[in-house]
């Protein structure tokens, strides 16, 4: 078992190893984003801030995820963006007009778990259909390891920043955070 490269957590185990950690979308692509780490966690504190606070990580060190909904003549269109924690997605603004939207916001829970197959609370970039475009901000590159959902509240996966560029629809993007 190796050890999590930061943070407080008692076991870490290579991802591909404990499918039982993840959601079964993210189990099924895991061995694509090398060196991931699984982490079992208490997921009465799966919201951010708890998590951070319960588990030594910083809101820097943490990314979080969002499906989104844009809509523009009657089609939606689901997305996802990934900034890191102590920062927000600019959805109105450079999410609507990168995805060419006349209106954008987060989608609505019961949709974003139904199409991504993933707990709320839980949804990472990791196993969202490939016809999702995937929004990361620059700067979670930048994090040398990102804390990011497994797919479900129980767990996290830690993975290195630039890891998550090499995800199925990925698209790499200056200003998407605020």
């Amino acid at each position: 078992m190796p050890d999590a490269p930061f943070g407080t957590f008692t076991e870490a185990w290579p991802a591909t190893e404990r499918p039982d950690l993840l959601a079964e979308p993210v189990a099924a692509v895991i061995a694509s984003l090398e060196g991931a780490v699984v982490v079992d966690t208490d997921p009465e504190v799966a919201d951010t801030a708890a998590f951070c606070e319960r588990y030594g990580v910083t809101m820097e060190e943490s990314a979080n995820c969002v499906v989104v909904a844009a809509k523009r003549g009657g089609e939606t269109t689901l997305a996802a963006c990934v900034v890191l924690a102590h920062t927000r997605a600019d959805v109105n603004g450079f999410v609507r007009r990168h995805l060419g939207a006349r209106k954008a916001s987060f989608a609505p829970r019961e949709i974003a778990v139904a199409e991504s197959g993933m707990e709320f609370g839980g949804i990472t970039p990791v196993g969202l259909p490939d016809s999702w475009p995937l929004l990361i901000d620059r700067a979670v590159l930048d994090v040398p390891w990102a804390v990011i959902g497994s797919g479900v509240r129980r767990s996290k996966i830690l993975v290195p920043g630039k890891s998550l560029a090499g995800l199925p629809g990925a698209q790499v993007l200056d200003g998407l955070a605020g």
